[in-house]
């Protein structure tokens, strides 16, 4: 079954943007790159390389929202705040470090985990004082 012609297009952009990753990750460590663009650029790359997502996969129509649109536009905001010659210098580095494997970020993972069991344990208590009434 062939795909809509705006899905694959909308898909093959963020394909094109995710590439752009490796060059965020070398970037907000550049001396030269603004504060503001930095920031931007950390979130993007911690969010991009956990290895959970805030919205899970299996989630209906929403699991996928993060990698169809909340990261490309992440991407997208951070390469437009990023001098165009550092992101031009660190394309080279770039592709030496996605021919490597992508880098893990944990933190932002176990900040999920601990996000999920926070609604977990707030949600039995809810179920949990409802019942006591």
């Amino acid at each position: 079954m062939e795909q809509p012609h705006a899905l694959t297009k909308l898909k093959n952009y963020a394909r094109q943007l995710k590439q752009n990753l490796f060059v965020l990750y070398l970037s907000y460590k550049d001396s030269r790159v603004p504060w503001y663009a930095k920031l931007v650029a950390i979130c993007v790359v911690a969010y991009a390389f956990s290895p959970i997502d805030l919205i899970p996969d299996f989630i209906p129509v929403l699991g996928y929202l993060d990698d169809l649109i909340i990261v490309p536009l992440g991407i997208s905001l951070a390469l437009k705040l990023i001098p165009p010659f550092i992101i031009e210098e660190n394309r080279a580095k770039a592709e030496e470090i996605r021919q490597n494997g992508k880098p893990k970020n944990w933190f932002v993972a176990v900040l999920f985990i601990l996000i999920w069991l926070f609604i977990a344990i707030w949600i039995v208590k809810f179920f949990v004082d409802k019942k006591s009434l």
